[in-house]
């Protein structure tokens, strides 16, 4: 047992034993709300979680965001306890809170979930001091902190060359507002419910009416909103734009370097909720890539991706791959990767049976999906990423060079045959195999039909036909004011046989090329309203009675 010193009222020193370290706290920083401004060592210690005290409701799905669960309710989710309010639904006190963290910790390891930053302007050293009194472990992993994260995503530096001095001041107290008569810039927390007496007070006390001003709601979010005013205006504009907490104060000079700084409000599709309708093994990047331009995806599965009801082709012609039956063999997909993949697991098989055989891919992504099992693709084409674009650069068979003329071709059931039928017209013998089904998915909730059906989606992505196909046939069209953007002009097609008139197609049938589509698009339509001295709105913004018909 360790012992610690202690120095009686003599001067000498005794030895008492010092108490055993029970659990363990992690107090997290979890920033303003951005979930990609955690730090690495914040996600590294998520994922390891147990328990999770939380602080505000947004956590919860924070903690399932860094854990790539489909639902805050997935077996795989730690523990997650609230912080923020008691049993009785009142909201906990810097005391109650952290009696919470310690008995939880007394269990084990804890991650105790903070807003922004921990020890900046949050409950965290209070907390850890209940810990050290506990006997309990802990660390401290720092975060970004509202105070310069929320100004900083509104496009205002609460420094510069001109402008070195700064205050952070909380509003929830009594504040000697003549303190602050000077031009330093001032960060304000708490203070949106009165904004407008702090604005008197600091007129009064010698700052200029026309300081600027900016309040930033929900900072960091794709909810974020801003408004840039003066003192002398702020209260009716806050009140005019319905500003409410959390919100974050800026008053100085430095306001006005927004104009020309702010980035994250301007991006192309900066608020829009786009409607995805994929799997969700295939949404991945496609929602990744509209989250960088600001949009905010919605997830909405419409196909189902099931083995084929007849596995002894798929079977037969994996044995005949091993004999050496085949020559090619030619991925269409993703999905068809995957299934030859799964397959071959079931067989106690890996990618050393592909000795000697040529593979062909789709296009890039195909090729990626290869290249993670070990292989390389021979034949990508060099063009049009599709099968009319791989039969461009399909060779033609040779007997004297090709000792085989038979390709295998896995692929889905409701795969079209032009494929096959131009291999065969370059001398080859295709098995064309199921190698897996799409179904249609179930219908999505209520609220996502309605919001589909009533306009309160600005855009809808479809990356195939059958993806138009099956949304349509599970929640209906997309209302009038729905911009629709496709992957390519069969999808176009689709979409027009429906009623939809398409706004945005992808010059060549690609993912990221239709995210990059879309948000030029939603660029475009942002100059045309500025440009037009009108408010830069959302399509969900305006809407029209008129059902969206196919362009004449």
């Amino acid at each position: 047992m360790t012992r610690a010193k202690t120095s009686t009222a003599t001067g000498t020193e005794t030895e008492t034993p010092a108490r055993a370290r029970v659990g363990w706290v992690s107090f997290v920083g979890a920033g303003p709300g951005d979930p990609e401004l955690l730090t690495v060592r914040a996600v590294d210690l998520l994922r390891q979680a147990e328990v999770v005290v939380t602080e505000a409701p947004e956590h919860a799905e924070l903690v399932r965001v860094v854990l790539g669960l489909p639902s805050v309710d997935d077996e795989a989710m730690p523990e997650l306890v609230d912080g923020g309010f008691g049993e009785d639904g009142q909201p906990l006190t810097h005391a109650a809170r952290a009696k919470v963290v310690v008995k939880h910790a007394k269990k084990g390891r804890v991650v105790r979930l903070m807003s922004g930053d921990p020890f900046t302007y949050a409950s965290g050293p209070e907390e850890a001091q209940a810990c050290a009194k506990a006997c309990i472990g802990f660390e401290i992993v720092p975060g970004v902190s509202a105070v310069s994260g929320v100004p900083a995503y509104a496009g205002i530096p609460l420094t510069t060359k001109d402008h070195r001095e700064m205050a952070v001041v909380t509003c929830d107290g009594t504040v000697d507002w003549s303190r602050y008569a000077d031009d330093r810039t001032l960060v304000l927390l708490s203070g949106v419910g009165q904004v407008g007496e702090i604005a008197k007070q600091l007129v009064a006390a010698g700052r200029p009416a026309t300081t600027p001003v900016a309040v930033t709601r929900v900072g960091t979010t794709t909810e974020q909103a801003t408004v840039t005013t003066t003192l002398e205006h702020v209260a009716a504009d806050c009140r005019a734009a319905r500003m409410t907490p959390p919100a974050v104060i800026v008053v100085g000079k430095v306001v006005d370097l927004r104009e020309t700084l702010s980035w994250f409000e301007t991006k192309p599709l900066f608020g829009w909720r786009v409607l995805v309708p994929r799997t969700k093994e295939q949404a991945g990047s496609l929602s990744s890539g509209l989250r960088g331009y600001g949009a905010v995806p919605e997830e909405v599965p419409t196909i189902s991706v099931e083995p084929p009801r007849n596995p002894q082709q798929m079977d037969k012609a994996v044995r005949g791959l091993v004999e050496g039956r085949y020559e090619w063999i030619a991925f269409t997909s993703v999905n068809a990767v995957k299934a030859v993949r799964e397959k071959f697991e079931e067989y106690g098989l890996d990618a050393r049976a592909f000795s000697g055989l040529k593979i062909a891919a789709v296009g890039d992504k195909t090729a990626a999906a290869i290249a993670a099992w070990g292989l390389r693709a021979d034949l990508v084409p060099s063009g049009e990423q599709s099968a009319a674009g791989l039969l461009e650069d399909w060779p033609e068979y040779d007997e004297q060079l090709d000792p085989i003329n038979r390709v295998f071709l896995p692929r889905a059931d409701i795969a079209t045959e032009n494929l096959v039928a131009g291999l065969v017209d370059l001398g080859w013998e295709c098995d064309d195999v199921t190698a897996y089904r799409t179904v249609r998915a179930a219908p999505p909730a209520a609220p996502v039909r309605d919001a589909i059906k009533t306009g309160k989606f600005d855009a809808v992505v479809f990356t195939s036909s059958s993806t138009v196909r099956n949304l349509v046939g599970i929640a209906g069209k997309p209302h009038a004011s729905t911009v629709i953007a496709v992957i390519g002009p069969a999808t176009a097609k689709t979409a027009e046989e429906h009623g939809l008139r398409v706004d945005v197609m992808a010059p060549k049938p690609d993912v990221d090329v239709l995210v990059d589509a879309l948000a030029d698009f939603g660029a475009s339509r942002r100059a045309a309203l500025l440009e037009a001295g009108q408010a830069v709105t959302k399509p969900s913004d305006r809407k029209t009675s008129a059902r969206r018909r196919k362009a004449e």
